[in-house]
């Protein structure tokens, strides 16, 4: 009965999907149930700290290995904001400290790897839905279904410290978000292949959900009329908008503009002589990205390109090279912008293996088409040899596509625990689209115990992280690492 939970894991770290259709839903079931004596769910409270943990600055330099050097403090300062920003920069510290201190069932998905809160929100289906799920997979590799809830649920915690709300209602939000994982999961596990595989949360089911938690009075009308006002200003978030905001005539010339150091044209940029005339390189680079969007006919075709700048993003990716381009349709009332991001090693390789894959961008295309119920029609990846002469890889999307989010500074209690709710539900469709849906369900079980345990768990990592937060902000103020504020 645990070969098939063996055979599963096996495969999982040779990013081959585990053969689980072959194995009858009944044995799948029995093959759950019984992780939990090796596993019980309440271990996966117990959070005593590692030991011999590595020094915190020292890890953090080392993921900053190939970075850009004159970005690196503003990731700091961004860090330095509160706990909360620090958690979103560290995700390669919560990878080895879960790896090296916390039990895994053995039962692997296709993992985000770096699924806090903010990392959940809306954006446009090709068939231009606004639909909830996962986007960001900077971090993405098959991996311990495990991870992904303990840090997302984290996340809800250490968010509730930064936002003042009081133990009781943190817990609550927690374990709001792990239950409705758990009850979603558990959903999918009764559902056909195709049937879990094409579950989505759209926008229309979204603010039904929003009416009716109102309705239960479990949602303030503040917070029912903010979550309206955010989904409403995801339609306006497209390449237009971007386009008023970011571009102007400079030297009668459309292009970016510039706004150091978040945004700098690339003629700005230091750069090698083969990147004296960037437009040609740039438009052949193109020409190959196309080919990794598929064999028959594309707008990206039609869309020729105008314009770059490298703009600086998020927390953790500070000192990645990331680059806006701006292409233009069939005149400049049809623009296009496309993000190309660098694409490094995921912080989960040292702990579950490298990728199959050779291309790091191809790796997080490849786990975002897996995880997302409906994806980027220009998501697609390159092989730059970059400014400085080296080669690296990139994956490319569209910027700012009907994009929505929470806004943390505006949660209050029940906001907090019905977004919870959201992401939960998202994360448990994202797992079971790859991973034994069954298993892990049977596993979960009908009862709260894995809720509580996680809640547990929550609480005393958002300590740890409060440690390390103030370790690190200590770190700033003897000198020892430089963070630059307000950028």
């Amino acid at each position: 009965m645990l070969r098939t939970i063996d055979n599963a894991k096996t495969m999982a770290s040779a990013g081959v999907a585990p053969a689980v259709h072959i194995v009858s839903p009944a044995t799948r079931v029995a093959a759950g149930k019984a992780l939990r004596d090796s596993v019980p769910r309440e271990q996966h409270g117990r959070w005593n700290g590692v030991k011999g943990r590595s020094d915190l600055i020292e890890v953090l330099r080392k993921s900053d290995a190939g970075r850009l050097k004159e970005l690196i403090p503003i990731k700091y300062g961004r860090m330095l904001q509160s706990p909360f920003a620090f958690y979103r920069g560290a995700a390669g510290i919560m990878a080895a400290d879960l790896a090296q201190a916390m039990p895994t069932t053995g039962l692997r998905v296709q993992a985000c790897g770096d699924c806090h809160l903010l990392n959940f929100g809306g954006f446009a289906t090709p068939e231009r839905n606004i639909i909830f799920d996962i986007n960001d997979f900077d971090e993405t590799l098959p991996g311990p279904w495990e991870w992904d809830i303990k840090r997302m649920a984290a996340s809800f915690e250490i968010m509730g410290r930064h936002r003042g709300f009081d133990a009781a209602e943190r817990r609550k939000a927690v374990v709001a978000g792990v239950a409705e994982y758990r009850e979603r999961m558990r959903e999918a596990a009764g559902l056909g292949t195709l049937a879990a595989w094409y579950d989505q949360l759209d926008a229309t089911v979204l603010m039904n959900l929003v009416r009716a938690e109102r309705r239960a009075n479990r949602l303030d009308k503040k917070e029912a009329k903010s979550a309206e006002l955010r989904v409403s200003q995801a339609y306006a978030r497209d390449s237009a908008r971007v386009l008023a905001k970011r571009a102007d005539k400079v030297g009668g010339e459309l292009r970016i503009v510039a706004d150091p150091p978040v945004i700098v044209p690339i003629e700005d940029l230091p750069r090698t002589e083969e990147w004296d005339e960037p437009t040609p390189l740039i438009k052949a680079l193109l020409a190959q990205y196309r080919d990794t969007l598929g064999r028959q006919g594309h707008p990206i075709e039609e869309f020729s390109y105008i314009h770059a700048a490298r703009k600086v993003v998020g927390v953790g990716s500070v000192g990645t090279r990331c680059y806006i381009l701006l292409l233009m349709g069939r005149d400049h009332n049809d623009p296009l912008f496309l993000q190309v991001k660098e694409a490094q090693a995921s912080v989960l390789e040292r702990f579950v293996g490298p990728s199959t894959f050779q291309h790091h961008g191809e790796r997080i295309v490849a786990g975002q088409r897996l995880m997302q119920a409906a994806t980027d029609i220009f998501l697609g990846w390159q092989r730059i040899n970059g400014l400085d002469g080296v080669t690296r890889d990139y994956y490319v999307r569209q910027f700012h596509d009907w994009k929505g989010g929470a806004e943390v500074e505006l949660l209050l209690p029940p906001g907090a625990a019905f977004y919870a709710r959201l992401c939960g539900a998202t994360l448990a469709r994202a797992h079971a689209r790859w991973g034994d849906r069954i298993a892990i369900a049977a596993y979960l079980g009908k009862g709260d115990a894995f809720d509580q345990a996680i809640a547990d768990f929550s609480a005393t990592y958002a300590d740890q992280n409060e440690r390390d937060y103030h370790a690190f902000a200590a770190a700033v103020e003897a000198g020892r690492i430089t963070a630059v504020t307000g950028v």
